[in-house]
């Protein structure tokens, strides 16, 4: 079937449903332009749509709606005034990302309704999506929201539980940092709400990631077990009523009540995209870009931001040695800092947590051991920016004067930590702080906080997002946290929502019967190739060296591929890859290309695609585990070899091991 066929197959389709408007029950079909995925749409007293994919029904019948607080409702008792389709193929420069073009292909049905309300629906080749647009122009309350994924079975799902067993109300405040649960939907914890991404296994292989995009003033979605066992439902925060500052340091808005509505808006606005992206194969959700292209698009010139990566302080503890100093938060920990930096050309530096005076939540205050000024021109001189640490209650008392302040003393940025909600307020704090900062030229990295929803192609200057079980998890977790099995789960989950601040780098690696907890010596789990493959493997426009300059200064070979690995790319290809197995991604830059290989506690033997080269001769520069990996988990080995002319490049790793190789000509 060609493209034009489809098309037409498709606006037939909306005209045909339209003619029909005598019916009480209205349906419609919307296909992705490749004619493969559908979704239909009946319009009636309640609307409800189904998802397929070659004839294989991914979602059942599943409602949606909305209620205010009036009593008016959105998708409910309809009343349909009319529809439009259209179809879009365009290409999107994308300014901080996986690749600097993404094509926009996609058609797309609105449902107009009396009432001052629309739906819109969109069908991509590799997901559907949908959202409710307000129009009105008067004051208007959202009681809830009612969002259905009603799946044909008990289909097993990839679960994050919200971290804290609280009862179900209190569990809105999270860090959302949860490792997954591979269970049936049968066996939810009713007792547990569930972090989105979330992704549902299907028939024939096929799988659903259900997540969010475009949120910008609503509270983000949670996932929770509907009435049948196979069915999941959107739950989300209440809006706070009151808010006091406590928590960690004092630099949380811990909410002690809420209202009885989950937002509120003086007039029309978009809602954010409810998104189901589909892959027929794993390999598809380690490269996607719907949650990208269903954001806003930026406005204004942000050709200022400037990724890179980051020598970090916090997760070794300041724990230097071989200097004449004592280490921790001062001037001379600082200066080793930037000293390391510039000599293997490392953009920045961070100071993290202890640079503001503690219990004050005030940004303005530094503490006597630090003379900013003096830091900051000092790594100046050594072509090294500085990145501050902020919690979350001292950076919102004045985002404007401290962006303004530290700006126009150097700063480049800031590390924003301990949101830990994602409700209307803090959801409209993150586009605040976003926009406030790009006035300054200041980039954010949002660190304590939920996953990603599209802000960073809004606000290129917001360069990265935490909300994952990170690598700092293992400074207080025992052998009882997967960190390895994790690893391969998220690029197919969390990372299809957008870049991680996983913080990867240790120089310390354990076997999985070696490893243990040290809170000042953290070691990771799994092998030192696997530390280097995942600055390919993991997106992070802003990416920390997690360890101690003393040991990366030991290690030359690794510390020099670390430096040298890019943070955003020309162009992705995910290669063969299994969920929860193992994951293969190439990325280029210029005329490099980067291929990473992780897998989980299985030693594997697989073979790299590398067909996507071309023709031509090509060399590779080789970081793989060594032969006694197994055993000893900083055992690895480099090498350069010739590209196979045959483009299949055979790869050994050891049980939690890794694979990486920088190829050019």
């Amino acid at each position: 079937m060609t493209q034009q066929t489809i098309s037409f197959l498709f606006l037939f389709s909306i005209l045909f449903c339209c003619s029909n408007a005598v019916d009480a029950q209205k349906t419609f079909t919307l296909q992705a332009p490749d004619g493969k995925l559908q979704a239909t749409v009946s319009v009636g007293d309640v609307v409800e749509y189904t998802v397929s994919h070659d004839g294989d029904l991914l979602l059942d019948k599943s409602a949606l709606s909305m209620t205010l607080a009036d009593g008016t409702t959105f998708g409910k008792k309809t009343r349909l005034s009319g529809s439009s389709s259209k179809t879009v193929n365009q290409t999107i420069d994308a300014a901080v990302y996986k690749r600097n073009k993404v094509v926009d292909n996609y058609n797309e049905l609105t449902l107009k309704f009396k009432g001052d309300y629309q739906i819109i629906f969109r069908a991509y080749n590799d997901g559907i999506a949908y959202r409710f647009v307000s129009t009105t122009k008067k004051p208007f309350i959202v009681e809830s929201e009612q969002a259905e994924f009603n799946f044909p079975a008990d289909n097993k799902a990839y679960i994050a539980y919200a971290n804290t067993k609280v009862p179900l109300e209190q569990q809105y405040e999270n860090s959302f940092e949860q490792p997954y649960h591979h269970i049936a939907l049968s066996e939810w914890d009713r007792q547990r709400l569930g972090l989105s991404p979330l992704l549902v296994e299907g028939v024939n292989g096929k799988k659903v990631c259900i997540t969010e995009a475009d949120l910008m003033d609503y509270p983000g979605m949670f996932l929770y077990p509907g009435e049948k066992s196979n069915s999941l439902k959107g739950k989300f925060a209440p809006y706070p009523k009151t808010i006091e500052q406590g928590g960690h340091n004092k630099l949380q808005g811990v909410v002690k009540s809420r209202e009885s509505y989950i937002a509120t808006y003086d007039s029309g606005t978009n809602f954010p995209w409810r998104t189901l992206i589909v892959s027929a194969k794993d390999s598809e959700l380690a490269d996607n870009d719907m949650v990208y292209k269903l954001a806003t698009p930026s406005q204004g010139d942000f050709s200022w931001v400037k990724p890179g990566k980051v020598a970090w302080d916090w997760w070794n503890d300041w724990n230097l040695y071989n200097v004449d100093f004592r280490a921790g938060i001062n001037n001379e920990t600082y200066k080793y800092y930037i000293d390391f930096a510039s000599r293997y050309g490392i953009e920045y530096i961070i100071l993290d947590e202890g640079w503001a005076v503690n219990l004050e939540a005030d940004l303005y205050r530094i503490v006597p051991e630090i003379d900013l000024k003096e830091l900051i021109g000092y790594a100046a001189g050594k072509n090294v920016g500085l990145i501050l640490w902020a919690g979350y209650y001292a950076f919102n008392r004045d985002i404007e004067g401290i962006c303004k302040h530290y700006s126009t003393m150097g700063i480049k940025g800031f590390k924003v930590d301990f949101m830990d909600r994602d409700d209307q307020p803090m959801v409209a704090f993150h586009r605040r702080a976003a926009e406030i900062a790009a006035r300054y030229k200041v980039m954010i990295d949002f660190h304590g906080t939920y996953k990603p929803t599209g802000l960073h192609r809004t606000y290129p200057n917001v360069i990265n997002f935490e909300g994952v079980n990170g690598l700092e998890q293992l400074k207080w977790s025992g052998p009882e946290l997967d960190q390895v099995t994790y690893d391969v789960l998220i690029p197919f989950i969390r990372q299809v929502a957008g870049p991680i601040d996983y913080t990867q780098g240790a120089m310390r690696n354990a076997t999985k019967g070696n490893y243990r907890q040290v809170y000042n010596e953290t070691m990771s789990q799994g092998t030192r190739c696997r530390q280097l493959a995942e600055y390919v493997i993991f997106e992070s426009p802003l990416n920390m060296l997690c360890d101690r300059p003393s040991d990366y200064m030991k290690e030359e070979e690794c510390t020099g591929f670390i430096s040298t690995v890019p943070t955003v790319w020309d162009n992705t290809i995910a290669l063969d890859s299994e969920v929860g197995k193992y994951v293969a991604i190439a990325r280029q830059s210029g005329n490099n290309w980067y291929v990473g290989a992780l897998t989980n506690w299985e030693a594997r033997k697989t073979e790299l695609d590398l067909s996507f080269l071309g023709e031509g001769n090509f060399k590779g520069e080789v970081y793989k585990d060594g032969i006694n990996a197994d055993r000893a988990a900083c055992d690895y080995k480099k090498e350069i070899i010739d590209i196979p002319a045959n483009r299949k490049l055979p790869v050994t790793m050891a049980p939690g091991g890794g694979y990486v190789i920088r190829i050019y000509r």
